[in-house]
């Protein structure tokens, strides 16, 4: 299945940010039928608002969970203040994605 426009944009801006070795992002929207932001912070329905996110990059070495997370909110401030209501984020180095 292809990314929506939403996805895309997600996958094009951690691109760009973090160059990752790879990025796995899963629209989780369908779990959340009926809930008010199931379309997005606009209440549009059609998914695309809530997400799974996995993203390999040596940009996070020797940063911590917290700060990790915090860049990847900056990089997508947009998109979170906006049609995504959820992002879970799982963010690994090459090494510890090696690991696992």
């Amino acid at each position: 299945m292809s990314d929506g426009p939403i996805a895309t944009l997600i996958r094009e801006k951690l691109t760009a940010a973090f160059a990752p070795q790879r990025i796995d992002l899963e629209d989780d929207s369908w779990k959340h039928a009926g809930h008010h932001h199931e379309g997005g912070m606009d209440a549009k329905d059609g998914g695309e608002s809530h997400f799974q996110l996995t993203i390999v990059s040596d940009a996070f070495e020797g940063q911590g969970r917290v700060a990790r997370q915090r860049a990847i909110n900056a990089a997508l401030k947009e998109e979170l203040a906006g049609p995504v209501h959820a992002l879970a984020v799982r963010a690994l180095t090459v090494a510890e994605a090696e690991r696992v």
